[in-house]
């Protein structure tokens, strides 16, 4: 049965471009697999604990760890990762991060040599809102730390070679002045999204 985990970072509840991309994903996927498991976390309204020196003390003692194995059974049993990852600081905002220390594990490590792991054949789209543009050729390329992140992270787990990026750019345009001439970037960039992502849902 195919399983879809859906997880959300935005701090903004209402008005979000990346909750509006993923929740379009979500309803395509939904539709196009009636009878597939969903498991939605909303890390901005429940956000998880960063690991402290507790937490890491018991995983590095092999001891209990109910949080760390329920996020893990939970990604080990998506065949479909979604995640909605708006750009704070050029980056990702922290609950991702906290959820990425809870389930960066030597068990789903992909094997160094080959690059499979357990985790091998799963899909990742990462949905990602950005104020301003970072693509390729622009000048800001270079301060996107966002993509390159999660690529590296993805793939130490053995699942960069079905992970997909969909970025929504200029998201900023209708509210900073300086960035007003942007405005029809940022609707068509918004509009592209929501095209691959239904396309990417039904896949």
């Amino acid at each position: 049965m195919a399983e879809l985990l859906h997880l959300d970072t935005s701090l903004r509840f209402e008005g979000s471009v990346s909750r509006e991309v993923t929740g379009a994903f979500a309803e395509a996927w939904r539709s196009a697999h009636p009878d597939g498991g969903y498991t939605y976390r909303d890390l901005a309204a429940d956000p998880l604990p960063h690991i402290d020196p507790e937490a890491l003390a018991v995983r590095q003692a092999d001891g209990d760890r109910p949080l760390e194995q329920r996020l893990v059974a939970e990604l080990k049993a998506a065949d479909t990762v979604l995640l909605g990852v708006p750009m704070y600081n050029y980056g990702v905002p922290s609950s991702l991060k906290a959820w990425l220390d809870w389930i960066a594990v030597p068990e789903l490590f992909a094997d160094q040599e080959t690059g499979a792991g357990v985790l091998t054949g799963t899909r990742v789209v990462v949905v990602t809102a950005r104020g301003g543009s970072y693509a390729p050729g622009t000048p800001r390329h270079s301060f996107d730390f966002q993509e390159p992140y999660l690529r590296a992270v993805f793939t130490t787990l053995g699942m960069g070679e079905h992970l997909e990026f969909v970025h929504a750019e200029m998201t900023m345009a209708g509210v900073m002045p300086h960035l007003a001439q942007f405005r029809d970037h940022a609707a068509a960039s918004l509009e592209d999204a929501h095209r691959v992502v239904r396309k990417l849902a039904v896949a």
